[in-house]
């Protein structure tokens, strides 16, 4: 039968390299850091090798760490996950959820709205949310799972796609009254647009039942903000393509118009990233309930955005708002 202290130590030891930082790691844990360094070199002596090499700026795993890391991380994360599926059918799911999330108007808007009906149906479960622009740290700044708009690029991470938003292209009607309303793809080539990465141009894939176009466009902004971008064709400033659920209102007050509607543009899909498929009760409850929420409340609200600005609308955004 093992020593309760290994079972404990092993538990530091994957949190401590897990983060790659001791103080990192006694936060998370709770305890001082000479404290929590001590039990990792007792467990060192214990083993008989070197786990970890320190130096003033640095720690990192050596080959017996990473080799041992990689044994004894599913032992931990399953210990892990056997206790609160304990609690969670004595108490239901319970404990601290910090979720990262980006700063985008379609999640103020509605993941908000998800997260109120979660943590109403469980009383046991805090919620904590960080808005936050990637690429998000899970580890080392100890969230249990982030919502992105891109698939990250550690092949570490475990990725769910729960939905997708649909993109459009939208000016403003002062601009296109001075410019012209584009009537093809093509004409785009010819308009200032608001590129959404650094540089002076962009490429652009649109699609139209069955047929693709892909077209180079380019003006004197750039940024990497769907907000700033939106505020710069707002004003006037030209061209952009945004989530249709972000500029909803805009469409409807008449501040932005889209341009080429017939024409799609690749939707931006939303992922929930943990670090792991052993999740904690709190967790997986999240997970199940906002996948199947989330996914119907963004169609629902493309949908909607698609519809034509109007009367009858106007009245829904007031019986609703």
């Amino acid at each position: 039968m093992p020593h309760p202290q290994l079972l404990r130590d092993m538990a530091l030891f994957v949190e401590v390299a897990r983060r790659k930082s001791f103080s990192q790691a006694a936060v998370a844990l709770g305890m001082p850091i000479s404290s929590l360094s001590r039990r990792i070199t007792l467990f060192e002596s214990a083993v008989g090798l070197r786990l970890l090499d320190r130096t003033t700026r640095k720690l990192a795993l050596t080959s017996y760490g990473e080799a041992y890391l990689a044994q004894v991380s599913r032992l931990v994360d399953e210990a892990q996950r056997t206790f609160d599926d304990m609690m969670a059918v004595a108490k239901g799911p319970s404990g601290f959820l910090k979720i990262a999330a980006p700063p985008d108007f379609w999640v103020l808007r509605h993941l908000s709205g998800v997260i109120t009906e979660f943590s109403a149906q469980h009383e046991h479960i805090h919620v904590h949310v960080d808005l936050k622009p990637a690429p998000v740290d899970l580890v080392g700044d100890n969230y249990d799972l982030a919502v992105a708009i891109e698939e990250p690029r550690e092949t570490s991470l475990i990725v769910r796609k729960v939905a997708e938003v649909e993109n459009g292209i939208f000016g403003a009607p002062s601009y296109l009254a001075e410019r012209g309303e584009p009537v093809a793809p093509l004409d785009l080539e010819r308009h200032q647009v608001i590129v959404p990465t650094q540089g002076t141009s962009a490429t652009w894939s649109l699609s139209r039942h069955g047929e693709s176009v892909a077209i180079t466009v380019g003006g004197p902004i750039s940024c990497n903000s769907p907000s700033l971008a939106r505020r710069f064709a707002v004003a006037g400033q030209g061209i952009t393509t945004a989530n249709v659920i972000n500029v909803d209102s805009d469409v409807c007050s008449g501040r932005l118009r889209r341009v080429l509607p017939d024409w799609t543009l690749p939707a931006t899909p939303v992922y929930f990233v943990t670090t792991s498929r052993l999740l904690p009760a709190k967790s997986r409850s999240f997970i199940d309930f906002a996948t199947k929420r989330l996914a119907a409340v963004l169609a629902t609200a493309s949908r909607d955005a698609r519809r034509p600005a109007g009367r009858g609308r106007m009245v829904d955004r007031v019986l609703t708002s």
